[in-house]
C-alpha cells in the first residue's frame, strides 16, 4: 500500500538524531510495549512481523507522523489484539483514561504465485514491476520501474504480501539487487551504489 509510512529515499526530513550510549528504552512504558508486541507475536495464534508492519502502515498519516517507533510499535500491537479479540478498545481507553487511537481498516492482501522460479544469475539484469497493491507490500516506491543487476541469492522468505494479511504465505526466492545510485536520484554520486533484498514477484529479468 501506498502511505506515509513508505519514506525510503525521500528527502526533507533533516539529518537523524543519534546521540551514542542512549539506553535501549528511555522510558518504562516503552520496554512494556515492547513485551506486549512478544506477548501478541507468540501467543496461539498470534500475527506475524508482517501483519504487524502492516498494522502499523494503517495508521492515520498525522498519528504516524507525530508517533516515535516505540509508539508505533504500541499502535500495532494493540491494533491486533483488539482485531483478534483479545482486548477491546473500549478497556484500552478505560486503561489510558482517554483516547487510544487505533489503525484503520486492512485491505485485501495478495497471494504468491503457484510456480517454480527459475534460478538467476550474478549479473543478470531485471527491472523491479511498478506495483500498486492495497495491502501490505515489501517493496519500497522508490526503486519501482527501475533497473538493476542481481549480485546475490538471499536466503527464501513467506511472501509478504500475503503473510501481513495471515493469509497462507509460500517461501519465495529473494535476491540482493544493486542499483546505481543516478538510476534512483538523478544527481547522486556516480560512484555510489544501493542493494536491496528483493521477492522474486517484485521483478523481472531483462532478457533472460
Amino acid at each position: 500500500m501506498d502511505g506515509i509510512h513508505d519514506m525510503g529515499g525521500r528527502q526533507g526530513f533533516g539529518v537523524v538524531r543519534f546521540r551514542p550510549g542512549n539506553p535501549r528504552f528511555e522510558e518504562r512504558w516503552q520496554a512494556l510495549s515492547y513485551g506486549l508486541m512478544l506477548f501478541g507475536a507468540t501467543r496461539p495464534g498470534g500475527y506475524s512481523m508482517d501483519q504487524l508492519r502492516h498494522a502499523i502502515e494503517r495508521m492515520e498519516p498525522r498519528h504516524y507522523m507525530g508517533a516515535t517507533y516505540s509508539e508505533r510499535i504500541l499502535t500495532g500491537t494493540a491494533t491486533l489484539l483488539v482485531e483478534a479479540g483479545v482486548v477491546s478498545h473500549e478497556e484500552l481507553e478505560e486503561r489510558a483514561g482517554g483516547a487510544f487511537p487505533l489503525a484503520g481498516e486492512t485491505a485485501a492482501g495478495r497471494l504468491a504465485r503457484d510456480k517454480q522460479w527459475t534460478p538467476l544469475e550474478h549479473g543478470q539484469q531485471v527491472r523491479v514491476k511498478n506495483l500498486f497493491v492495497d495491502g501490505h507490500i515489501r517493496l519500497p516506491g522508490y526503486v519501482r520501474g527501475r533497473t538493476g543487476i542481481v549480485v546475490g541469492e538471499d536466503a527464501p522468505y513467506p511472501f509478504p504480501d500475503a503473510a501481513g494479511h495471515g493469509l497462507p504465505a509460500r517461501e519465495e526466492p529473494t535476491y540482493f539487487v544493486q542499483f546505481d545510485a543516478r538510476e534512483l536520484w538523478a544527481d547522486s554520486d556516480p560512484n555510489a551504489s544501493v542493494t536491496l533484498s528483493l521477492w522474486r514477484s517484485y521483478f523481472e529479468p531483462i532478457n533472460p
